[in-house]
């Protein structure tokens, strides 16, 4: 009865931080729920659904909570079970856990090369014939095709993300720096030295976990080779991944670690300790996608973080003849539904992602819907940042330790972090990405 009275507690105090006719809607959910759940007294559901997700924020954690809850008011013989794995120890789990009979139902993906894998292991579930019916058609083409290999649907999108620069613009005024005025990698290196001057640590990054640094690598390749060039490196043109956009990405990366950007012992930082320092106002600014802004502020020793006031959200430099200036670099996030999963999985899954719930998503500033009319209520003006990032994108080039495979990935977050610390050059970093990609 305890557990049950702080469910009901919980469940009332985020409903009075919701609008008057949401409280009201999620509070009738919930006792719906509730009464279905003394109506059938102790009995089982007839089907259970798990999801495996990537660790999350309490309010995020929240927000499923209260969708669950509404549909299993809607569909009281299916019990949904949301399951959280934190992001490194995910990626590592995931290939174990679906090859073993404690595979979940519904998993969190981010597409790409890494999916696919999946998909010829015979582990995910052809969704092509039940996107239809209006389903595919809640989102834009790009969306959908992150999850679409050999013309065939194996996921569904939840949201975008775009990488860019978190910055505490109370610490960048007081070293004289004017975060708009920042548009070039020129730009940005001369921040890093005045920042540095001011006795200001320029930027956190979580070299330890791999993928913080490859933001770096993977935008700068981005801004250089575009994603038009990355696609024709993956098909062996101009060189292959040892072209020349790939090169200079690691030159600009190390002449920018001689400047002293990060903080000590910055390889030996996780991610999750990085956004917390970022949250502490231990340095000017964060490389890391948008999902932060939560996250972050919870990390923080005072649980609130840098002010709404102090924080701005930038783009990533543009660099001198780059392909690729007008592209975006992030993640198209979605779920993909295992082999045998239930049909009332895939129920589960499209009731999940529908307009209404897409919407409420943004209301609450968790993150940036992909869903077509679900930007008209972001509220903060990072996720309005975001969008606008995304709507004037030519092309969205999703994380390269996700998009090229998990194996070529796991190089690309390598080399990263080597050439960070000089232990391989510009030449050999992107041969080694080749050699992966040759033989994944």
């Amino acid at each position: 009865m305890r557990l049950q009275h702080n469910k009901e507690l919980a469940m009332h105090t985020y409903q009075h931080q919701l609008p008057r006719p949401l409280r009201a809607k999620r509070w009738l959910a919930a006792t719906l729920a509730l009464a279905s759940g003394l109506a059938t007294f102790a009995a089982a559901a007839d089907t259970t659904v798990r999801v495996l997700r990537v660790e999350i924020s309490d309010v995020e954690k929240q927000y499923y909570d209260d969708v669950v809850a509404e549909y299993e008011a809607q569909n009281p013989n299916v019990e949904v079970i949301f399951e959280y794995i934190a992001n490194e120890a995910y990626k590592t789990r995931l290939p174990t856990l679906l090859q073993s009979d404690q595979r979940p139902d519904i998993f969190y993906s981010w597409g790409g090369e890494g999916l696919r894998d999946q998909v010829e292991a015979g582990f995910v579930r052809d969704l092509t014939e039940e996107m239809q019916g209006g389903w595919q058609e809640r989102y834009p083409e790009s969306a959908v095709r992150a999850f679409t290999l050999d013309e065939r649907v194996y996921g569904a999108p939840l949201y975008a993300t775009v990488v860019g620069f978190w910055a505490n613009t109370a610490l960048t005024e007081q070293a004289g720096v004017d975060i708009e005025a920042i548009e070039t990698w020129e730009d940005l290196e001369q921040a890093v030295v005045a920042l540095r001057e001011s006795g200001v640590t320029p930027a956190v990054v979580g070299g330890k976990d791999g993928w913080p640094m490859h933001f770096y690598w993977g935008y700068l390749a981005t801004r250089l080779a575009g994603g038009e060039g990355i696609e024709a490196a993956k098909q062996g043109d101009n060189g292959g991944f040892e072209g020349e956009p790939f090169v200079q990405a690691g030159e600009l990366l190390q002449a920018f670690v001689e400047l002293d950007p990060f903080q000590s012992g910055f390889m030996s930082t996780s991610y999750e300790r990085a956004s917390a320092m970022f949250g502490d106002g231990e340095a000017a600014l964060h490389l890391m996608g948008d999902w932060d802004y939560i996250p972050s502020k919870e990390r923080s020793a005072t649980g609130e973080g840098v002010p709404d006031e102090d924080l701005e959200f930038i783009r990533f430099p543009r660099v001198e003849g780059g392909e690729g200036n007008d592209d975006s670099f992030g993640g198209m996030n979605g779920f993909a539904v295992t082999r045998d999963a239930s049909d009332e999985a895939v129920d589960f899954l499209r009731f999940l992602l529908n307009e209404e719930n897409q919407r409420e998503a943004a209301r609450l500033g968790i993150f940036v819907p992909v869903a077509h009319g679900s930007e008209e209520e972001l509220d903060t003006p990072y996720a309005r940042k975001v969008a606008q990032i995304l709507s004037e994108s030519n092309f969205h080039q999703v994380f390269l330790d996700q998009a090229l495979g998990t194996s070529v990935g796991a190089t690309v977050n390598d080399i990263s972090g080597d050439l960070a610390q000089g232990a391989i050059t510009p030449e050999e970093a992107a041969a080694q990405v080749e050699e992966a990609w040759q033989f994944r």
